[in-house]
């Protein structure tokens, strides 16, 4: 499905305010570039999320969306 940098930029443009990256084990993470207050961070909002896949690091950035409103 096209190579990480062009996942990595769509995926950017999907999920504004989330900057993606990949380890060298392959596993991708995507951290917000603002900051979460205590209160976000108690119900569940996260920073950074993690998974093994593009597709999985969207469904994380999909139910962080959720939780967001839609808002940042």
């Amino acid at each position: 499905m096209g190579d990480f940098e062009d996942l990595k930029t769509t995926i950017e443009r999907e999920y504004p305010g989330w900057l993606v990256w990949r380890s060298d084990a392959g596993r991708w993470y995507a951290t917000r570039s603002g900051d979460l207050t205590d209160a976000q961070l108690q119900a569940g909002y996260a920073m950074t999320v993690a998974a093994d896949d593009a597709d999985g690091l969207r469904a994380l950035l999909a139910e962080q969306s959720r939780r967001d409103g839609g808002e940042r």
